[in-house]
Parts: structure tokens; C-alpha cells; sequence
């Protein structure tokens, strides 16, 4: 048999532990960049003085955040295809998913915007936004939604890269989309005197340089992507949309989640709304690695899945879960601390503040064990359990989110609205934790394999060596 070339599946090899940090921290810094838009959006929009256009923008937020999770949710299904196919050394069929994926993710995404466009001004008010609040966010919306399928399309080639393994390309893809927006955002909102729609066609010139990298680095340099072939294109197909479907109504529960924490916090004014508005920026861009973990994990564990390595698949849970409590804690300290700084950065006054001050002091404790069923789900998507991540998201938004915060709401207004939300969040990361744990273990007794130990992991590893000999 003839050896694979070490490159072609380079996370069945070395150290777990060293494959999360790098695929992470890399990951980071490139999805930081497009929280960034958001999040120089509103801070630019803050300057202004207006809470109306600060609350305008968290409205749009949400309904974006619809089209965002489909983006998601296919570049984790064309992550995991193509992961899993270079991991088995089938190079030309991970190219032929790759086009699948690309084209799948465009016209999905186009369906999406072609069908919500006519209804915005119902959605916002549906959400509790009215008078110019609600006119300032239709206006940022019908500017910025029809450039959402090239969002869709970057995303699904940063995820293809990192299938591939090249960290550092789909780093930059993201990096210089937000870069560009830090440019292009005082030149339209301030010196153009454009506003808010300025901030919206910045967004959109972004999404434009995102996609043309993309482009030129899965096409141009790795030449990665291949037409789908009309042969196979019913069975790839459906192996896509075995983990697209799930992923992205796993992903959808999440803007449904946060719709509703919406609209119990628009019942306590825009103050709140502000200030919510600004919690949803600051999250992303805190706990950006956590979002960026959860990415990163998915090729790992496909090429280890794809080469049949199942206690790397162990090690590297336990190397990201170490990764998530680290992480999470320092975020939350961080946060703490700077909580007062950040609210005078956005002009947050009142109620705004008041949002801002408690969440950074109590509610983003949550997020151990958010990350915690970020990675699960990672896990079960890549794994071949999609449904698990399904019911598991869809719980943490239903089960966990609106009982919670109708209570805390009732009873603490606006700052128990968010305490909700945090403490319906601990029972499903620690769920999914323990059903990940199970899956992984009954997955690797069915290959007759052992797991977890020093001694089975060492032959593991020299799995690969043994194929080629």
C-alpha cells in the first residue's frame, strides 16, 4: 500500500493538545475580525449619542444572527465532510464535496434573504422596536442583507482552509474583512455623514474582500475545490446534508434564543435594549476563542474519525474542555474588571449601564459551561451524531432560555432577564459533556479500541505509519 503524504491529514499526528491551541488561537484572531464589524458598528453608531440608533443596530443584530447561524451551520457540515475525507486519504472526492459545500452555502443563503427581505418591518416589530428605532433598523437591514450570501460563502471557505489545515490562511481571510471594516467605518458614518447607513455599507464593501480571498486561497493557492461530480452529487448530497440540516437548525436555535431575551428586555425600555445591543458585541469579541474552539476541534477530530484514530478523538475533548474552563475564566475576570471602562466607551448610561455592569460581573460566568456544549456540539457534528447537537441547542435555547428568563425578568427586570439565561445554560453544557463522554467511549468499543490510556494513544498514533507500510 502506498504511504499518504504526512501533510494530507497532519492532525493524525503529534500532539492533540498542540493541534486545539494552534487551530484555535488562529481561529481567533480570525473570527475576532468579523465580531469586530459588529462591534466597531456599534461603537462608531455609540458616538453618534443616539441610544435609538445603538438599540437599531441590536435589532438588526438579531434578525442577521438568523443567516449567520445557516452560514455557521454549513461551513461546520462542509468542515466535517471534508475533514473526514482527507483523513482518509480520498483527495479528489474532498474536492468534489468542497464545490458542493461552496455552492450550497451561496443558495441557501440567498433562499434566506430572498424570503425574509419583504417581511423586515414586521420582524422588527415583532421584536419591540418602534418609532425611529425601528425605521433607523429597517433602513441598516435592506442595505446590508443582500450582501448576507457573501458572508455565507467566506465563512464556508475559512472552514474548508481549516479542514485542510491551513490555520493561517483562514486566519487572514477573516482578519483583513475586519480590518477593512475599521477603515471603512469612520470614512462613511463620520466624514461621509452617512450614519448608520454608512456603518451597513461598510459592512457590505467587507463581506466583498472576505469572499474574494476565499476565493483566491481555496481556488488559486490550495486548488481545493472541484466541481461537484453529477455522478455523485446525489450521494454527496446527502453526506452534506447529513451534518448541514442539523447543524444549521442547531445553530438557528441560537438567534431564537436570543430573539426571545429580546423581546423580554425591550418590555424594559431602548436603555435596556442599548445595553443588550452592547452585551451582544462585547460576548463575541470576549469569548471569541471560545466560538473559534468549537471550529477548530471539528477538522481535528474529522481526519482522526476519517483515519480511525479513536483515542486521539478522546484527547482531544479532554485537551479542549481543559481549553474552555481556562479560557472562560480569564474572559470573565477580564471582564470584571473592565466593565466600567467598556460601558463609558459606548456612552452607556441608566439602565444601559446597569446591563452591561451586571453582565460582565455575573452573567458571563456562563460561558464555561456555554463552551462546554459548544465543543459537544462540535463533537457530535463531526462525530456523525448531528441530532444530539440538535436537541441538545434547541433545549439550552427553549427549555433553558425562556422559563428562566421569564422568572428572572419578572422579578429582577432587566440584569434578571440575563441572570436567566446564564443559569439555564449549566445543565445542558453539563449534559452534553456527559453524553459526548458516553458517544466517544461506545464509538471506540465498537472498533474494539481501547481509550484514554498513554499506552493506546502511543499506538495510535503510530496507526498511521502502519497504513502506509
Amino acid at each position: 500500500m502506498t504511504a499518504k503524504p504526512a501533510h494530507s491529514a497532519k492532525f493524525t499526528q503529534g500532539s492533540t493538545m498542540r493541534h486545539v491551541l494552534v487551530m484555535t488561537s488562529t481561529g481567533t484572531i480570525g473570527l475576532i475580525s468579523v465580531f469586530l464589524v459588529d462591534f466597531a458598528n456599534l461603537f462608531y453608531i455609540s458616538q453618534l449619542g443616539t441610544q435609538e440608533l445603538a438599540a437599531a443596530i441590536g435589532y438588526a443584530g438579531t434578525i442577521i444572527f438568523f443567516n449567520t447561524a445557516i452560514g455557521i451551520g454549513l461551513s461546520i457540515a462542509a468542515s466535517a465532510t471534508v475533514s473526514r475525507r482527507i483523513g482518509a486519504g480520498e483527495g479528489h472526492s474532498a474536492k468534489q464535496m468542497a464545490g458542493l459545500a461552496l455552492l450550497v452555502s451561496f443558495f441557501l443563503s440567498g433562499i434566506f434573504v430572498a424570503c425574509v427581505f419583504p417581511f423586515l418591518g414586521g420582524l422588527l416589530s415583532a421584536l419591540g422596536a418602534y418609532g425611529d428605532t425601528h425605521r433607523y433598523a429597517l433602513e441598516f437591514l435592506q442595505i446590508v442583507m443582500p450582501s448576507l450570501p457573501l458572508m455565507c460563502l467566506g465563512m464556508a471557505m475559512s472552514a474548508l482552509l481549516r479542514a485542510k489545515g491551513d490555520a493561517r490562511r483562514a486566519m487572514t481571510l477573516t482578519l483583513v474583512a475586519g480590518a477593512a471594516t475599521a477603515v471603512l467605518d469612520p470614512i462613511f458614518i463620520f466624514w461621509l455623514d452617512m450614519g448608520i447607513n454608512g456603518a451597513a455599507i461598510a459592512s457590505v464593501l467587507a463581506r466583498f474582500i472576505m469572499a474574494g480571498m476565499g476565493v483566491y486561497a481555496c481556488f488559486a493557492v490550495h486548488k481545493m475545490v472541484a466541481m461537484p461530480s453529477l455522478a455523485n452529487v446525489w450521494t454527496d448530497g446527502r453526506a452534506l446534508l447529513y451534518v448541514a440540516v442539523p447543524a444549521v437548525l442547531t445553530n438557528i436555535s441560537t438567534p431564537v434564543g436570543n430573539a426571545w431575551v429580546t423581546s423580554e428586555i425591550a418590555a424594559f425600555g431602548d436603555e435596556a435594549v442599548a445595553g443588550w445591543a452592547v452585551v451582544g458585541r462585547i460576548i463575541p469579541v470576549a469569548f471569541c476563542a471560545l466560538f473559534a474552539l468549537s471550529g477548530a476541534v471539528g477538522p481535528i477530530l474529522g481526519q482522526n474519525l476519517g483515519a480511525g484514530l479513536y483515542t486521539r478523538l478522546s484527547r482531544t475533548m479532554r485537551d479542549s474542555i481543559i481549553f474552555v474552563l481556562a479560557y472562560s475564566l480569564l474572559a470573565w475576570g477580564l471582564l470584571a474588571i473592565l466593565q466600567d471602562p467598556i460601558a463609558a466607551v459606548f456612552n452607556a448610561e441608566g439602565d444601559s449601564r446597569s446591563l452591561i455592569a451586571f453582565f460582565c460581573t455575573f452573567a458571563a460566568a456562563g460561558f464555561i459551561f456555554n463552551g462546554a456544549l459548544f465543543v459537544s456540539n462540535a463533537a457530535f457534528n463531526n462525530l456523525g451524531y448531528p441530532l444530539y447537537s440538535t436537541a441538545f441547542n434547541w433545549a439550552r435555547a427553549t427549555l433553558g432560555t425562556i422559563p428562566f428568563t421569564w422568572v428572572g425578568g419578572h422579578y429582577f427586570g432587566a440584569n434578571g432577564v440575563l441572570a436567566g439565561q446564564a443559569i439555564g445554560g449549566i445543565v445542558f453544557g453539563i449534559a452534553a459533556l456527559v453524553v459526548i463522554r458516553v458517544t466517544l467511549r461506545s464509538m471506540a468499543d465498537r472498533a474494539g479500541q481501547p481509550v484514554d490510556s498513554e499506552s493506546s494513544l502511543m499506538t495510535a498514533e503510530a496507526q498511521p505509519a502502519a497504513k502506509g507500510s
